[in-house]
Order: C-alpha cells, then structure tokens, then sequence
C-alpha cells in the first residue's frame, strides 16, 4: 500500500494557527484558472483519504468539499455524527495506523493520502508513510500546529524533485528510503 502526505506548511514548520486556522494559506485552485499546486493531479491516483478528527472537523468549514467522492477516513475515538450530503463517501474508525491500511487493502485501495498533523506524525513513528510532497508558503506564523513532531529515530528521505511557483511556494517530492 502506497501512503502519502500532501501538505503545505509554513516557512517555519507549521500547517495551521494554533487554533486551526488556514488563514495565512493562499487561494490556490479557488479561482477558475489558479494554479492547483498539482493537486488535482496527485488526488488522481488517490484512493481514498486518511485524516484525523480535527482535519476533519477544519475541513468541513471550508466553502466546497476537496475530496469529491474520493472515500474518507476520519480516525476518532469518539463516535462522530458525519453529515448526509457527506454520509456516502466519508467514514469513522478508531484504529492504530497499520490496521486501518490493511483494512483499506482489504477493499481494494492502493494508494492513501494522509492528511492532518497528528494523524501524519502517527503514521510516521509507525514507518508507515512512503511519500513526502511539501509546499513551502513564504511565511512565518510564528507558532501553532507542527507537520512533524517527536519520533524515535531519524526517518531518511530521497529528494525526487522541486518545482517552484510564480507567487513564491516551493514544493518538494521525497520518497522514503527504505
């Protein structure tokens, strides 16, 4: 099963305020012809979508839903009460990271995005995550929450690739190396 992360963070390693917000992130795709970042390309070769209750819950607040029909996994381990227009495509589970990917092989998935600071992090002292794909905004917030946190021991990755854009992101392609 191929496990990757599509995330942006900020200059000094942070995805969101303290208090969730993503107010500090570009439009991106919201505008007819803005650049997407390559993100309608990557969610082409997703299968479904692995996040924690917080994401989740950030998310649902934005204008449109990102994922289409692209099956999610909310991990939780509070029973949570998902919304009807979102009922056919989005489920709760409660399980450690190796369960929940070979539960989702079972069904017939390939590839996981996996998406949110703590659901990353787990997946990542797991040795579960195979690709790194990481836009870097031009900005420092100056706190809030980290992509990465504690581990207990280093993790190498190769350097695939680095594209940079017009408005001063930089996004980098790592593979794990094994």
């Amino acid at each position: 099963m191929k496990t990757s992360v599509y995330i942006a963070t900020s200059l000094d390693g942070f995805i969101a305020r303290a208090d969730g917000a993503l107010d500090w992130l570009p439009d991106g795709g919201a505008a007819e012809g803005a650049e997407d970042y390559g993100y309608a390309e990557f969610m082409s070769t997703v299968d479904a979508v692995v996040m924690g209750r917080c994401t989740y819950e950030q998310v649902q607040r934005f204008d449109e839903w990102p994922y289409a029909d692209t099956p999610v996994v909310v991990l939780s381990r509070r029973t949570r009460k998902i919304p009807a227009p979102l009922a056919a495509s989005v489920e709760v589970m409660s399980c450690p990271p190796l369960e929940l990917i070979e539960r989702m092989a079972e069904r017939g998935a390939k590839h996981l995005y996996i998406d949110g600071g703590q659901t990353i992090q787990g997946f990542l002292r797991a040795g579960l995550i195979q690709q790194l794909i990481l836009t870097r905004v031009p900005i420092l917030i100056g706190t809030g929450i980290p992509l990465f946190g504690p581990l207990l021991h280093d993790i190498r990755w190769h350097h695939m690739a680095t594209r940079t854009f017009a408005n001063g992101l930089v996004q980098s392609r790592y593979t794990r190396v094994a």
